[in-house]
């Protein structure tokens, strides 16, 4: 018995290996094992590039007409370029083009608030007056809170933000000084009942917020986690490209000692900014006083006035909302203490807007390079044009540029709408603001082939060999 234990432990390893082959060979998986003995790991699937035809948009994205009264430049460019179309007052569908520039933003979110530490929940939208009662927030919200009664009679709201319900989370767990600072963050809907929504997705009654909120040890802990948020949101700003601001700013109905705005300057900014050119000091003027116009920090330089769109808002709370909830946490000498907390805003959909806002032209949306929807539009000739033959190049372009750049997977978009013009595609590809044209004409057939590119953020306009080509766009920066 053990000669022949022995002998079939031998064999073993042979017999589920002829038996794994003939397995994989009925099911067609192997089809030239002799030639390899093994397995090789499949590459990424060859992915077609998205066609422009089969996009949802509206059809005024070509006649350039929408209704409305529109009062800003974001909000009338969304619009007819089909990025968002209107529900109700204040509400939007958010439509496949604009929805991928938001799933960008919010991954270069992600990024920069785990770089600090952050950690990604989701709390619900419908929460109890309870909570909001027991902050004493309930009443001191007013007419903008959405509040709705269950069939029990029960009350309710839907939350314009999450300090209570975070706190509680907090509350509920029994949490060793050793993991602090604990650092919370959402990416949800949020909803206000603003009496007169309007400039679009600027001033809505729902909306995308990114909302963090932190707890730690001490005072100065908490002021250390502050300020990190606060330079994260620098980053992001600068990782877009936009032109920002942070000023001291009031506490208002979520409370705190200490606060800040992040604005974007722009003319049809609702927020009155004073700035000081000496110092680069700047703030809400609702926190000066009326009419000062020398500087409180260096007390030499002159406050001039600007306008700027709120996109980023944080607060360090202290105990406001630990005391209540009883958040506290055991410390290094084994006795409860009460939980410093931070919180901090962005308006992921405010962000959206006020770029297009800041940066586009009358006509014609610019992105942020590294939120554009898609980074790069291949145009083949029209349909019965003497450069006709030139339309299967294009398509191989387009497949090629979106499949071998690893930075460009599923960013190139083919313009496949041959019955019209290039020039018409070219003015549809402006309005919507692909960072880069690529012209796909007779040149692309010659023995050496060359193609038009057009660089849109820059408006230069380049004569490139397939080579030059990738050259460019492998340097893209995409997320």
């Amino acid at each position: 018995m053990e000669l022949f234990m022995h002998h079939y432990h031998r064999k073993l390893p042979t017999l589920l290996s002829r038996t794994l082959f003939n397995t994989l060979k009925r099911s067609h998986i192997i089809c030239a094992i002799h030639t390899s003995p093994l397995l090789s790991i499949p590459s990424k699937p060859t992915i077609p590039p998205p066609l422009v035809s089969h996009i949802f948009q509206p059809s005024n994205f070509r006649e350039g007409q929408v209704g409305g009264d529109l009062t800003c430049r974001s909000q009338r460019l969304m619009l007819q370029t089909g990025l968002i179309h209107p529900s109700n007052p204040g509400c939007f569908y958010y439509l496949p083009v604009a929805l991928r520039s938001m799933e960008k933003l919010v991954r270069l979110i992600d990024e920069e608030m785990h770089a600090i530490g952050g950690q990604k929940i989701d709390m619900p939208a419908l929460c109890s007056a309870e909570l909001w009662k027991k902050s004493g927030r309930w009443e001191l919200m007013g007419k903008e809170m959405f509040r709705l009664l269950d069939r029990h009679n029960g009350e309710y709201c839907l939350a314009p933000t999450h300090e209570e319900a975070v706190t509680e989370l907090f509350a509920s767990q029994t949490m060793s000084y050793k993991k602090l600072p604990l650092l919370l963050y959402q990416v949800t809907r949020k909803f206000r009942d603003e009496q007169k929504p309007k400039f679009g997705l600027l001033r809505g009654r729902e909306f995308y917020m990114k909302d963090m909120y932190s707890f730690d040890i001490t005072e100065e802990a908490g002021l250390q986690t502050y300020h990190s948020v606060c330079q994260s949101y620098g980053r992001i700003f600068d990782r877009l490209g936009l032109k920002w601001v942070q000023v001291q700013a009031a506490t208002g109905n979520i409370g705190g000692t200490l606060s800040h705005e992040f604005q974007l300057p722009a003319d049809i900014g609702e927020d009155q900014l004073l700035i000081c050119g000496n110092c680069g000091f700047s703030a809400n003027i609702e926190t000066m006083d009326p009419g000062q116009t020398e500087c409180t920090k260096c007390q030499t330089g002159t406050l001039t006035e600007s306008k700027g769109i709120e996109v980023g808002h944080t607060f360090y709370l202290g105990t406001k909302y630990s005391q209540a909830f009883k958040a506290s946490f055991v410390n290094a000498s084994s006795v409860p203490a009460v939980a410093e907390m931070g919180c901090f805003g962005l308006g992921v959909t405010r962000i959206l807007a006020a770029s297009i806002e800041v940066m586009s032209s009358k006509d014609a949306i610019r992105w942020p390079g590294l939120i554009a929807p898609y980074q790069v539009c291949v145009l083949p000739p029209k349909k019965g044009s003497k450069e006709k033959d030139a339309t299967l190049v294009a398509e191989e372009l387009a497949q090629s540029l979106g499949n071998s750049l690893p930075n460009l997977r599923g960013e190139v978009v083919l313009d496949d709408r041959v019955q019209m013009t290039i020039g018409k595609r070219l003015k549809d590809a402006k309005i919507l603001g692909y960072p880069y044209v690529v012209v796909v004409a007779q040149k692309a057939l010659e023995d050496l082939p060359t193609f038009e590119v057009i660089c849109q953020q820059s408006g230069e306009t380049m004569f490139l060999s397939k080579e030059g080509l990738v050259d460019i766009l492998s340097k893209v920066e995409t997320i």
